[in-house]
């Protein structure tokens, strides 16, 4: 009982400072801005935040990374576009999962890694919301490293990657293989400490039947960071 009371403490305090970083963030955006919309709890808390901006008068457009997302944004009366309409995205904020001090992350604990990265490079500015449990000394310390792969060859890229020294197993949701809003599963590996992200990111993706992975490398601008009693904003150098 008393390790279940810590636990729920322990998120709930994790909730306030994400929602911290979200209420700071949207403080970014501006009035005619396109606003790429990120996926996951903390995403959700600027979600939102964007709604009350926008129900006080703010005027933009949004382009989901997901369905979910998607979802989300309509319920916040945000009116939303696709990347195809568009050539260029103002200001995307997003979550991420572990994140280091060279603003290099993984991403994609809610599997719309690949969606997530593609709206990330159209953008003129990614910010990065997290709590201070999401930063790390080098990636992969605690979390795993989704890969999103086509279904008709998972097992080749499964042995591929183990091959690369990852512990890689196939998402399942109730029982069966989860599928990605592109359609393709997630293989999730585990590699420990990443060395060399840069260098991990090439090998992976040139791998048959892989269609992205969660490694984010030299995209995060602006990290706002939620702590428990502040909130931090870093810009990478």
């Amino acid at each position: 009982m008393k390790r279940e009371w810590y636990r729920c403490r322990r998120n709930a305090m994790q909730d306030d400072a994400k929602k911290r970083s979200a209420e700071h963030a949207v403080e970014m955006v501006r009035d005619g801005n396109i606003v790429g919309l990120g996926t996951g709890s903390t995403a959700k808390f600027a979600i939102e935040g964007l709604g009350r901006l926008i129900r006080g008068g703010l005027a933009i457009k949004g382009v989901p990374t997901s369905v979910a997302t998607q979802r989300l944004a309509r319920e916040q009366g945000i009116p939303l576009i696709e990347l195809n309409d568009i050539d260029q995205i103002d200001i995307t904020i997003d979550g991420a999962d572990e994140i280091d001090s060279a603003f290099d992350m993984i991403k994609g604990g809610g599997g719309a890694l690949t969606r997530e990265k593609l709206v990330a490079l159209s953008s003129t500015k990614r910010v990065i919301l997290v709590d201070e449990s999401k930063l790390v000394l080098k990636l992969g310390q605690s979390h795993l490293l989704p890969v999103e792969v086509l279904p008709f060859a998972w097992k080749m890229a499964q042995r591929q990657l183990q091959k690369l020294g990852a512990a890689a197993s196939l998402r399942m949701l109730d029982d069966q293989p989860l599928f990605t809003d592109n359609g393709n599963y997630i293989l999730d590996c585990g590699f420990g400490a990443i060395e060399d992200a840069r260098e991990l990111e090439g090998e992976i993706k040139g791998l048959p039947a892989v269609i992205e992975c969660g490694l984010f490398i030299g995209i995060a601008d602006t990290l706002v960071i939620g702590f428990e009693d502040r909130v931090e904003v870093r810009e990478r150098l």
